[in-house]
């Protein structure tokens, strides 16, 4: 395969008003960004954390009097599993009386321990912050500010806690945050609602209502310097259709194979691959001057079409891909948006460097082209070198790049 991207499209920013969906509960932690005018929910961006919940607040409280138990009164709690699971329950209700209180009695065998609202913040402020992260990453996701949002709906029992609601309306500037839905039920609201929408009942209020999901991950292809070119962005609204052109950097080649991807690092082997097709009797013709349109379609189903054309002989191939950015779990998802926002510095410094190795080769064509003898040789130099180059990404790669675009520059 030898291929490199030709030209892109821009995208069309959206007007709208948007609803903050925060979704605490148990075991998991959930948000998203809506737009709801005319009955149309366009979802504009989600994160979330799989491993934050009321239960990891109660962990830390029963661990926290698991060692206050063994300091006053001798009581090894966690070697008696009967004593855990009473413990735990009297942490939960604790937790609950503390939404309304400021203090809570635990009561376990026959001594009664005291919970305050202050220990049970102090316990959870990492916890805590933890949510207001998610909420960062997706305001930036959807590339909003505090103050677009129009309103901030609470879901869950977790949010109860005043502590969660006062860094919330903080964040959003003093706001007063929505509740007029029980948090307890509305998801099981929501869930009736798509249910009646996907078995096609007829009613006036779910017929008014029409729900637009968004992809968790960007979708594209790897090119030829193995990069990633996103073809489909994370948090673009599904069912949805996008073109990209791109060409060739070999002389006269006759195809091309092309991975499809979905992921958000620059590497395209960093991110998971959902398959590969290829596309034979392209235009021959030298390096860059072919075109070939690739066409992503993703529909509500997780369904990914994807064809390839060659616009001056047409030769086609399509590939039909199912349980693409629907085929993973949660957690994954996750893990993959958060190793992206990890390695974001490395990330950045291959980006640069794949475009200096483009602007490079792009050199070298036309240098090998231009008839002067000691510019071919100079340009030949520089192929050995770039074909030498194994990884990009390291600092002494980086700054051999430049010194051979200046060097060529000045040919």
């Amino acid at each position: 395969m030898a291929w490199t991207k030709k030209e892109s499209g821009d995208v069309k920013a959206e007007e709208g008003i948007n609803v903050l969906i925060f979704d605490l509960g148990g075991g998991t932690f959930d948000v998203s960004i809506l737009r709801i005018e005319d009955g149309m929910f366009n979802v504009k961006a989600t994160g979330g954390d799989t491993h934050l919940g009321g239960e990891d607040f109660d962990n830390l409280v029963v661990d926290d009097l698991c060692a206050t138990l063994k300091k006053k009164h001798g009581i090894d709690a966690k070697s008696d599993p009967r004593l855990m699971r009473r413990l735990r329950t009297s942490c939960e209700k604790a937790k609950r009386t503390l939404s309304a209180g400021v203090s809570a009695v635990v009561e376990v065998e026959d001594h009664t321990l005291e919970l305050s609202r202050a220990r049970f913040e102090s316990l959870n402020k990492a916890n805590f912050e933890r949510t207001l992260d998610t909420v960062r990453k997706v305001m930036k996701d959807a590339k909003m500010d505090p103050s677009d949002i129009d309103d901030v709906v609470l879901v869950g029992g977790s949010t109860r806690i005043p502590r969660i609601q006062e860094m919330l309306s903080e964040y959003f500037g003093g706001r007063q945050l929505c509740r007029s839905i029980n948090p307890d039920e509305a998801v099981a609201y929501g869930a009736a609602v798509q249910g009646a929408i996907l078995s096609g009942v007829r009613h006036q209020t779910t017929d008014s209502l029409v729900l637009v999901d968004v992809t968790p991950l960007s979708l594209g292809i790897e090119l030829d310097d193995k990069s990633f070119s996103v073809i489909i962005p994370r948090n673009t609204n599904i069912p949805c259709k996008k073109s990209d052109t791109f060409t060739t950097t070999e002389n006269y080649q006759e195809s091309i194979e092309i991975p499809v991807y979905e992921g958000e690092r620059p590497i395209a082997t960093s991110n998971r691959k959902l398959g590969e097709f290829s596309v034979r009797n392209i235009e021959r013709a030298k390096q860059g001057e072919p075109k070939i349109l690739v066409t992503f379609e993703l529909d509500a189903n997780g369904i990914l079409n994807i064809m390839a054309q060659d616009m001056k002989t047409k030769a086609k191939a399509d590939l039909r891909i199912e349980g693409a950015c629907k085929g993973m779990d949660p957690s994954e998802v996750e893990r993959m948006v958060r190793e992206a926002e990890d390695f974001a510095k490395e990330d950045e410094e291959y980006r640069k460097q794949s475009e200096m190795r483009s602007d490079l080769e792009n050199l070298i064509f036309d240098l090998e082209e231009s008839g002067d003898s000691a510019s071919e040789e100079k340009a030949q130099k520089c192929r050995e070198w770039l074909d030498g180059v194994k990884k990009l990404g390291s600092p002494a790669t980086g700054k051999a790049l430049r010194r051979w675009l200046s060097e060529l520059g000045s040919s």
